[in-house]
């Protein structure tokens, strides 16, 4: 009994495979980094505006202080004027989850 490779059918669902991937990875969030300053800051609202994009944290979000140490999000010490820097993740339509923000010195 001889077996015989269709080399049209391998090709044609290699081809499929490659695609299926290349589509699950295109559909990953992706990583933004930037710095500058808070222009606003809604504290009831989890929002706020940074180098004139829209952010907004959720209970997974991390605030970290000028030295490295974890603080909460609601401190005196997050204001308008205050330098940060955040990586979020972008989500189509919708803003910017801050995933990591750090106060910078000034």
């Amino acid at each position: 009994m001889k077996i015989r490779f269709f080399g049209k059918e391998i090709v044609l669902i290699v081809c499929f495979v490659v695609i299926s991937l290349a589509f699950a990875f295109a559909a990953g969030d992706q990583v933004v980094s930037i710095q500058g300053r808070v222009m606003s800051l809604d504290l009831s609202k989890n929002r706020m505006v940074v180098s004139e994009q829209i952010f907004v944290w959720d209970a997974n979000s991390v605030l970290y202080d000028e030295k490295g140490s974890s603080i909460p999000i609601a401190t005196d010490r997050l204001k308008k004027g205050t330098r940060v820097s955040i990586e979020a993740t972008t989500i189509k339509n919708k803003p910017y989850l801050i995933k990591n923000m750090s106060l910078l010195s000034k």
